[in-house]
């Protein structure tokens, strides 16, 4: 999941800047969303920056999180990394984990991970990848042996 609308208040660092009214909403509305279409989030795995953990928190998702500095202005093969550690970092290996990141990252996370075998979905996100959108993937690969291509691109959403 990308970070909802984040605002863009004067003298306020990047890695600080909140949540706008927009995403306030909009960040409820992807949890909503997670809820109803994924099911129950075991781990989440979140970029340190206020605008992620604000996300996470309007979300109301309920899981254990850990919070990974190295998400923000990650490139794409630092957050597989991120996911390859999720055993180690939760002390087992959770069926289902959200990523909350930034872009260009989540992006090419995804479709980095993805087999080609949805070629719409990855269309979308190559064309965009909004605020609070949500890229649904699956594997049965171990979290710490997912790589390239190692994963299905089920959906592509963007709540609003």
């Amino acid at each position: 999941m990308r970070h909802a609308k984040s605002d863009y208040p004067d003298g306020v660092a990047d890695h600080d800047r909140p949540l706008a009214a927009r995403g306030i909403r909009e960040a409820a509305l992807g949890g909503d969303w997670i809820r109803a279409n994924i099911g129950p989030i075991d781990a989440v795995l979140c970029s340190t920056a206020t605008r992620t953990r604000q996300t996470l928190e309007r979300t109301a998702i309920e899981a254990p999180v850990q919070y990974a500095e190295r998400i923000y202005d990650a490139r794409p093969g630092t957050v597989i990394d991120e996911i390859n550690s999720v055993p180690s970092r939760f002390g087992t290996d959770p069926a289902t984990v959200l990523v909350i990141g930034h872009e260009p990252a989540m992006s090419a996370v995804a479709l980095g991970l993805a087999d080609g075998s949805n070629r719409t979905a990855a269309q979308s996100i190559s064309l965009k990848f909004p605020t609070s959108a949500i890229a649904v993937l699956r594997t049965s690969a171990p979290w710490d042996q997912l790589g390239l291509d190692g994963a299905a691109l089920v959906r592509f959403h963007v709540p609003r």
